[in-house]
């Protein structure tokens, strides 16, 4: 197992290099000052999940290297909820040794806290479904891949503090997120392009079987618009797994048209049949692409079970993919789609100034002081 991405970012040009100039300045006006310990207390405009492991075991990582020693006061432990504006922890030290550390640690602190909660709704939703982070090719980049692996895992412990039976993320499509999951391996399936290579979904299946003989098998039928029909030929090919139930399919249809067989018409049957709860309940317009739409809808769901069911092969896996986000798993809830896991990376913040995280210096040497407006952040250091 290689060490993870974010210890490594320890190189103080690095650091210095890449912080807002502003605090090297101004660690260059303490140092001739005479300097002082100081106290930051680090939190979020809006609420989020306690997701700092990454921040904290930076900051340690970074004191160590330069032989400096601080003082971290955690006011929540990790996959807390926490409500807007509440300080999430508190750390104290040399002041002009810490000014140049704060870019760099809340670029660790907001994105990984905002996408643990919105993590966590989703889980929430559908707590018998195992989730597979796939969100590393949306990412700005490896640290913020490896910060989102985290945060799904984060958002998993946080809710098996409401739900103790909760799946959640079992694992993330990369090996460097792998860590986080105590897994050796990232998990996933295949792409379109292997397909596309191919030149049929079988001839993919067999490709993909053949050169992955451990990996877990699962199949994309979704490229040349045959969902059902490419997935039968698999199934009836590869019969044992079938059976096993070893064999999963990935439903990835995009949002222009419908799963092969379904139409708008077939897709409000399809719910009838299986779930007429969910066609007397208020539905917004987004809820209804959901449930009845084109793409990966509750429909689309439904009517591959039960064609799969039909031709005889009621064992295989449907793994869910396509803009899986929260609003979406509350829909699947509501249609009671029988999804065997989800792979996603709609996790992600929708609102980039939403993970905006703050850091603000409440005491300076023995004095308690902060900006105006920000007084409460003294309260909270004291009572906690």
């Amino acid at each position: 197992m290689t060490e993870p991405l974010y210890k490594r970012l320890l190189d103080p040009a690095a650091i210095s290099r890449w912080t807002d100039k502003y605090f090297t300045r101004t660690r260059k006006a303490v140092e001739t000052s005479g300097d002082c310990n100081v106290i930051y207390a680090v939190f979020l405009r809006r609420p989020s999940i306690m997701a700092c492991d990454l921040a904290i075991d930076w900051l340690e990582a970074v004191t160590k290297q330069q032989n400096f020693s601080i003082t971290i006061k955690r006011a929540f432990k990790t996959g807390d909820a926490v409500g807007a504006g509440e300080p999430l922890f508190f750390y104290e030290g040399p002041f002009a040794k810490l000014a140049e550390l704060e870019t760099h640690l809340l670029q660790k602190v907001g994105p990984v806290c905002v996408a643990a909660y919105n993590a966590r709704a989703m889980v929430l939703e559908l707590p018998h479904v195992p989730f597979i982070e796939m969100g590393a090719r949306h990412c700005a980049g490896q640290e913020m891949a490896e910060m989102m692996a985290y945060a799904a895992h984060a958002a998993t412990l946080s809710a098996k503090n409401v739900n103790p039976s909760v799946r959640g993320f079992i694992g993330t499509s990369t090996d460097g997120g792998a860590i986080f999951y105590d897994n050796k391996n990232g998990l996933g399936t295949m792409p379109h392009a292997l397909v596309g290579f191919a030149s049929s979904t079988l001839e993919a299946a067999k490709l993909y079987r053949a050169s992955n003989p451990d990996a877990d098998f699962t199949v994309l039928p979704d490229y040349f618009g045959r969902e059902i029909s490419d997935s039968i030929a698999v199934c009836k090919h590869f019969a044992a797994e079938a059976a096993a139930g070893t064999l999963k399919f990935r439903l990835d249809t995009h949002g222009g048209r419908y799963i092969e067989g379904l139409d708008k018409p077939a897709s409000y049957a399809v719910i009838e049949r299986n779930a007429p709860q969910a066609l007397r309940t208020y539905l917004s317009e987004s809820d209804q692409a959901h449930l009845l739409g084109e793409g990966v809808s509750a429909a689309a769901i439904w009517h591959f079970r039960e064609q799969m069911d039909k031709a005889g092969f009621p064992h295989v896996k449907i793994i869910g993919s396509s803009g899986f986000g929260p609003d979406k798993c509350r829909i699947m809830k509501l249609a009671k789609a029988p999804l065997d896991i989800i792979g996603t990376g709609s996790f992600l913040p929708d609102r980039w100034p939403e993970t905006y995280a703050t850091a603000d210096i409440i005491r300076y040497g023995t004095d308690f002081r902060v900006k105006e407006g920000r007084e409460w952040l003294i309260e909270r250091y004291k009572k906690s």
